[in-house]
């Protein structure tokens, strides 16, 4: 946040203090009435400072290299999480699926990972989404007013996760191997990029994907010109994975994955070796499913075939706590309550929330490694495991170490004159441009 003329990074701070303290309505304008800082200048320093979003990420995943507790079995998850937006002025808003609300409805879409091990999960990086609609000759004007660099271009949502995994992978972030839900997973290019890095996947799948269980020919017929045909047509035949779950040769195992606030999360699984074909050619990859409750799911992994399935379990079951990153990050880090129209702005809160995030997961790191606790209380509360800080309990250990600042009675009176003036003040300008059209 520093340049040759300016430091700005006393906003950061303030900004970033006021993410982690504030227990609702984190907002650039109630941040700057919170903690006494200039609405103004705070807006100035979201919304069009240059500093880098980018690098002030690319900072964060360096110290997370680093950190001992990923350096073992840690995950690196790919999610999407929708924000509701109430116009469609913001950078990349749109009409659009929102997963928390379960329907189609105008909202702004990030891609986010989440580097994640049993004990901890942080948000490493995050893309926004911006439609096709928005690189339309119509959406010139808002592309300008949103100000979308002219560099950017659209992007579907698998290549915005193959994006950030690279940039994790160079960066050094240590991952065992990279899951990811359906609309990740279908995509044939995306798991074909991650096998040709080198990098192990476990990708969910939906349950029409079509699947080979003895390798087929792939035969190119001539043309009528008498070329070779783009594609090939295919000789084998086809299962859809729904239909292999009743497979009588398949061998059950009831696993237990993780400890939860029930006990411990059990599932029954079993794999098969499969082949897959995407754009001409073959791949064998592990079909992994899984059945807990009556529900069952199909997952894709590329993983060495020694690797037990134990293990497949295990790696593949890692996808729940990048919802638990998301679900953080709307309900204890404000990032729901972001409103901005600049795409800048959008880096700038992503990073100053995996900043956030951040200083969460250390500190949780910090409760953690040095303590001992007292092996009675195991024996007291009856239970195998002892719960870990939630983001919740350091957010309160956070304002009792570093109250907010309390206004006093002149403050509050000279915050409610200056609200009341920009809203007259707005009102004129209004007023001065006519009725709208």
């Amino acid at each position: 946040m520093r340049t040759q003329t300016r430091d700005t990074s006393d906003y950061g701070f303030w900004y970033l203090s006021g993410l982690l303290r504030l227990e609702t309505d984190r907002t650039m304008a109630n941040i700057g009435h919170k903690l006494k800082l200039s609405g103004q200048n705070l807006h100035h320093f979201m919304s069009n400072s240059p500093w880098s979003g980018p690098g002030l990420i690319g900072a964060v995943q360096a110290q997370v290299g680093q950190e001992a507790e990923f350096q073992g079995e840690a995950m690196l998850i790919v999610d999407e999480s929708a924000t509701e937006k109430k116009g469609d002025q913001s950078a990349g808003a749109g009409r659009q699926h929102n997963g928390r609300l379960g329907k189609i409805e105008m909202s702004q879409v990030g891609v986010f990972l989440s580097l994640v091990t049993p004990r901890v999960n942080t948000w490493v990086d995050g893309e926004l989404f911006l439609p096709e609609a928005w690189f339309s000759p119509e959406g010139a004007d808002r592309r300008a007013k949103a100000e979308i660099p002219p560099e950017v271009t659209f992007q579907t949502k698998p290549q915005l996760a193959w994006q950030m995994i690279k940039r994790a992978q160079h960066n050094g972030l240590p991952f065992t191997a990279v899951a990811m839900d359906t609309l990740y997973g279908r995509s044939g290019r995306l798991r074909v990029d991650l096998d040709q890095a080198g990098l192990e996947y476990y990708a969910a799948v939906p349950a029409d994907t079509q699947v080979y269980l003895c390798q087929p020919r792939l035969i190119y017929k001539k043309t009528k010109r008498g070329k070779r045909a783009k594609w090939p047509t295919i000789l084998g035949r086809p299962y859809q994975v729904r239909h292999l779950f009743d497979q009588p040769h398949l061998r059950w195992h009831e696993l237990t994955l993780r400890p939860n606030e029930r006990g411990h999360l059990r599932a029954e699984f079993t794999r098969l070796p499969v082949w897959t074909v995407y754009k001409g050619s073959l791949r064998r990859e592990w079909l992994l499913i899984r059945l807990d409750d009556q529900r069952v799911t199909y997952t894709l992994s590329n993983a060495p075939w020694e690797t037990s399935l134990t293990t497949l379990a295990w790696r593949k079951s890692h996808r729940y706590f990048i919802e638990r990153s998301n679900q953080d990050a709307k309900s204890e880090l404000g990032w729901d309550e972001f409103q901005a129209i600049k795409y800048r702005a959008w880096q700038h809160q992503l990073a100053l929330t995996i900043l956030a995030s951040w200083f969460i997961t250390r500190t949780r790191l910090d409760w953690l490694n040095p303590s001992h606790p007292d092996p009675q209380l195991l024996v007291d509360y009856d239970i195998d495991l002892l719960p870990f800080l939630s983001v919740a309990n350091i957010r309160e250990l956070l304002r009792a170490a570093m109250p907010l600042p309390q206004l006093s009675p002149r403050e509050a009176a000279l915050l409610v004159v200056a609200h009341l003036d920009n809203r007259l003040r707005s009102r004129k300008s209004r007023l001065r441009q006519g009725p709208s059209p």
